[in-house]
């Protein structure tokens, strides 16, 4: 199954990358095709991206050239031609981000699977 993972990014150390990254490695050992938004963004602006950002600022991350609308542009494509289900971390509520993918994700009707519940 083709999987997006969702949750909160912004203001979070290193964008939260660890627990994306956590997600992506359980649902490929479980022999699913991933999109994980830390390692798109990690291929993009380089392995030591989050890093450089501890804090997770998004002002910080745009001054080194980071786009947010070109990063959502390309999550939205992979959730609306790709995905088949997605993966909702822990406290994705809180995530302005993460609440669009949901809303995008439940209008494609697409399965869904929470982190809290599995």
């Amino acid at each position: 199954m083709k999987i997006y993972i969702s949750g909160p990014m912004s203001d979070l150390p290193k964008f939260n990358f660890p627990a994306f990254d956590a997600a992506a490695a359980r649902l490929r050992a479980l022999g699913h095709e991933v999109f994980n938004p830390a390692e798109k963004d990690r291929e993009k602006h380089g392995d030591n991206f989050a890093e450089m950002n501890a804090a997770g600022s998004i002002p910080e991350a745009t001054a080194k050239g980071f786009n947010l609308g070109d990063a959502l542009a390309e999550d939205c494509r992979w959730i609306c031609k790709e995905a088949e289900a997605i993966y909702m971390l822990h406290d994705w509520e809180s995530s302005s981000g993460a609440k669009m993918e949901h809303l995008l994700a439940r209008c494609m009707r697409l399965k869904f699977f929470y982190e809290d519940t599995l």
